[in-house]
């Protein structure tokens, strides 16, 4: 079972009636978002849950940001997500009633001083799936932090409404410990040399680099980032080169998830969410890199942090993950959440070079709303 790493026992609080008046009031507000029953259903995913930690200190039981937190199970807004931290820099993440196994799961660190996050592993608990959660500063010592944090499994094929979606979970070996190809294909990854790996997904995406990949370290020991080294597209699917370092930016062996979404969100879905984009910066933004869900262009400004914006888009909850692209042991992460405002959201990525200092480099970032 993947994370069996994972046993973190599960502390349960009384919600308040004052939160639980609050998660009564969004899920009116946000049951004005569904879209109608004429909009053509994916039949992915299964099961799925985000939320975003803006508190890196937080009470036992605690109950992330509201409008940054969603999910499949019944109810979400009265069975809201929980954290818990361990010890300096880990967390469990519990998300209610969507216990099962074959997903994976995503998470990108908030903040601008070089701080990265991993997935240590995850597990059911009970009804539930907990992810648990480990953050690092430079050098690999723990350290709290803010993230954003998502789990999402899928299976079946998907009804037709365009585009494509797939995920791997890699043992170190290259073994598939988990996957999921929109197609019907069946994934694969092969090991190279230290610390790094090639994909292969059937079936999904164009001839020439479309969409969106995001990567996250997994591994229950020690420090880890991964990212996108390369990407090769072709017209029977794609390759992609997962590239890992340690703490101290040596090439690394280490478990990893990878997924990857063309006209989909970052978890699965599309139509429903309605509100979803991508972008892939890598000197310049490719044109089917760069996909807005209302017909509108995103754009680019700035250089670490860059802002990226997606008009048309921001519906709550929502949330976003980042991605770094290219074949040396920099990182890259969120500055801060994302912004909301007349319907428009920005996101604040920001990379970094081997001594945690902001760096100019190429990267891939996801938002999406739940709805």
């Amino acid at each position: 079972m993947p994370g069996r790493t994972v046993a973190p026992s599960v502390r349960s609080v009384r919600p308040v009636r004052a939160v639980l008046l609050v998660l009564a009031v969004l899920a009116a507000l946000l049951a004005a978002a569904l879209p109608t029953a004429g909009v053509a259903r994916a039949a992915v995913p299964d099961r799925w849950g985000f939320a975003f930690l803006d508190n890196p200190t937080p009470p036992p039981g605690y109950v992330p940001d509201l409008t940054r937190q969603w999910g499949s199970w019944p109810s979400p807004a009265a069975n809201p997500v929980k954290v818990d931290q361990l010890a300096v820099g880990k967390y469990v993440v519990h998300f209610p009633l969507i216990a099962g196994p074959g997903g994976i799961a995503h998470v990108t660190a908030v903040g601008r001083t070089g701080d990265w996050c991993q997935i240590k592993g995850w597990s059911t608990a009970g009804t539930g799936q907990d992810v648990a959660v480990n953050c690092h500063k430079l050098g690999g010592a723990p350290v709290n932090s803010l993230f954003t944090v998502l789990y999402t499994t899928s299976s079946g094929v998907p009804a037709p409404a365009g585009g494509s979606y797939g995920y791997t979970y890699s043992a170190v070996s290259g073994a598939v410990l988990a996957q999921y190809n929109s197609a019907g294909g069946v994934n694969s990854v092969s090991h190279g040399s230290t610390g790094i790996w090639k994909a292969w997904l059937p079936g999904l995406g164009l001839s020439t680099q479309a969409g969106n990949i995001e990567v996250t370290a997994m591994d229950p020991v020690q420090g880890a980032r991964c990212k996108v080294a390369d990407w090769v597209p072709r017209s029977t699917g794609q390759t992609v080169v997962v590239t890992c370092f340690n703490a101290v930016n040596a090439p690394y062996d280490t478990q990893w998830t990878l997924s990857y979404s063309l006209k989909r969100a970052v978890h699965g879905p599309a139509f429903p969410p309605k509100s979803f984009g991508y972008l892939w910066f890598n000197g310049g933004v490719p044109a089917a890199t760069n996909f807005n869900s209302s017909g509108a262009v995103n754009t680019l400004a700035g250089s670490s942090p860059y802002t990226v914006t997606l008009p048309g888009v921001a519906v709550v909850p929502d949330t976003a993950q980042a991605t770094a692209y290219g074949s040396g042991p920099g990182w890259c992460g969120l500055t801060t959440p994302w912004t909301r405002s007349a319907g428009t959201v920005k996101l604040s990525t920001i990379c970094f070079s081997t001594t945690g200092s902001p760096v100019a480099s190429p990267f891939l970032t996801a938002y999406t709303s739940a709805f």
